[in-house]
């Protein structure tokens, strides 16, 4: 029975390598996302840009706020979207 199941399997066997491929690929964007490592060289150079003027107070702000709901999960809002109680 394995012999028949792995013949007739053999025309999907690229399709499965794909899709494998793609879980990889996805696994280790998301893991690259959220390395500690990275998140804080993308806050240093933010802080650097703020620092050089390249950047404008909001703006660093904004990206730092995109980075920290990155790391969260949390769904980005709007711009300016501050929810307060």
């Amino acid at each position: 029975m394995g012999l028949i199941t792995s013949l007739l399997g053999l025309p999907l066997a690229p399709l499965k390598g794909l899709i494998r491929l793609a879980e990889l690929i996805q696994d280790e964007a998301e893991r690259q996302l959220r390395d500690p490592a990275v998140v804080r060289r993308e806050l240093e150079e933010i802080e650097t840009a703020r620092a050089t003027g390249v950047m404008s107070e909001e703006e660093a702000e904004e990206a730092m706020n995109l980075i920290l709901q990155r790391m969260t999960g949390q769904p980005a809002g709007p711009v300016g979207d501050t929810e307060r109680r």
